[in-house]
């Protein structure tokens, strides 16, 4: 038996709203292993509606919806069900009563509008709202069909979910299983150069394992169905080795870890220190790495060396390499790395400069053109030229130079262990 979730508002077709609403019960659906393949998003239109229910009952048997449940006229969801399945509303003396003492409690007084939502179709069971005056239904206007509607406001649904969806789900049978996912993240190689390496796990059928990119990054999703988290983990755990090692260095971590946290753990492993000079980045390298909770016994600092009197006055670039061989290069790179390294006194130093668009390219230094560098203790510079096209956005190159300096160093750190 399939669930579908279907979410209604005009709010979230115009993008005014995030729909955390529809992750949250994806989530849930997996914690009880009820499988669920379809999501909508449909505006507050009586036609529209009828036509996405009449769609989903087709293919899926538990129908959740979100929103609608209001007081005003563009809250549709209850008389829009009762009227497709022939079914009349019913005044629902409990929920009016429960709909007034809420407004007396807060000091305020019931607008006949809010009547409207004690109405509920008939033969219906009340989804109680103990935090709202919006009211859900458990129903089965027809057999095998199992619809449950909660408001629009997430703290409500949560929790009306948690109290009453959830023990409602579990006299029908599921809880019994559950769905577990991990996800492993890869940097470093295409989607399709990593799917044809691991095609052979492709089509298992428990756990299943499917790729999938995300702005440079690219992830391997394995899904295991079992009776508890325990037996999917073991499901799970094997395979995942498996791939990690057909990925190789290009592997990185799983679920929450980020390259930044990666490379924080590798950091702090080796009792090493770092620092980071931007330049087209402006900070994003530093902003990462500041995201890890805990950041700053490894990292000390950065220099936003926009422009190019800053790269020598605070790192020690030498003018001459600015005039001859331009701030994007990889001598310039070089020298920025070792200089943020040598002034902040760390044990490496992470440099960016490039071309991040839309304009400023040129036909020998397009747009896209970045040099990272990487500087040790030890007096040792690495360089790396990255071109990731003029046909990026600004946001998406300076994200995707932030990360792959971050994997540098990565590897770096991996490689000095062994």
């Amino acid at each position: 038996m399939t669930a579908e979730i279907i979410c209604v508002g005009t709010e979230l077709l115009l993008g005014n709203i995030l729909n955390k609403n529809a992750q949250y019960l994806a989530q849930q659906l997996a914690n009880l292993g009820i499988p669920h393949y379809y999501q909508t998003v449909v505006g507050d239109n009586v036609t529209r509606l009828k036509q996405v229910v009449e769609v989903a009952i087709a293919r899926s048997k538990i129908l959740i919806f979100t929103g609608g449940l209001g007081p005003t006229p563009d809250d549709l969801t209850t008389e829009t069900l009762a009227d497709l399945f022939g079914v009349p509303l019913v005044e629902n003396p409990e929920i009016l009563e429960d709909i007034a003492r809420k407004y007396a409690i807060r000091g305020r007084v019931m607008t006949p509008s809010n009547r409207k939502q004690a109405f509920i179709p008939q033969g219906a069971t009340v989804l109680p709202n103990p935090a709202g005056t919006a009211p859900g239904i458990v129903w089965s206007p027809t057999s095998n069909l199992h619809i449950l509607t909660f408001p629009g406001v997430p703290s409500e649904m949560q929790r009306m979910w948690q109290e009453t969806a959830v023990p409602y789900l579990k006299t029908l049978g599921f809880g019994q299983e559950i769905i577990f996912s991990r996800t492993l993240k890869f940097w470093g190689i295409a989607e399709s150069a990593l799917a044809e390496k691991v095609s052979a796990f492709l089509n298992l059928p428990n756990p299943t394992v499917a790729p999938y990119a995300s702005r440079g990054e690219v992830k391997l999703r394995i899904c295991a169905k079992a009776t508890s988290l325990a037996a999917a983990e073991e499901l799970i755990a094997p395979i995942a080795q498996q791939l990690q090692t057909i990925g190789g260095l290009n592997y990185y971590g799983q679920d929450d870890d980020s390259l930044a946290s990666v490379v924080g753990q590798l950091l702090q492993q080796a009792n090493a220190t770092l620092s980071v000079a931007e330049s087209c980045t402006g900070g994003g390298l530093g902003q990462m790495l500041t995201d890890v909770s805990g950041s700053s016994r490894y990292f000390m600092g950065g220099v936003i060396s926009y422009d190019n009197q800053v790269k020598v006055s605070l790192l020690g670039v030498d003018p001459q390499a600015l005039i001859q061989e331009g701030a994007v290069s990889s001598t310039v790179a070089a020298q920025m790395a070792q200089g943020v390294r040598s002034r902040l006194g760390t044990t490496w130093g992470l440099s960016i400069t490039g071309i991040a668009g839309p304009d400023g390219g040129s036909p020998t230094k397009p747009v896209g053109l970045v040099y990272i560098g990487l500087a040790q203790a030890n007096g040792t510079v690495q360089t790396f030229e990255h071109r990731y096209g003029q046909d990026r956005s600004r946001s998406l190159i300076r994200h995707l130079s932030a990360c792959t300096a971050l994997d540098a160093l990565r590897r770096k750190l991996l490689d000095s262990q062994f």
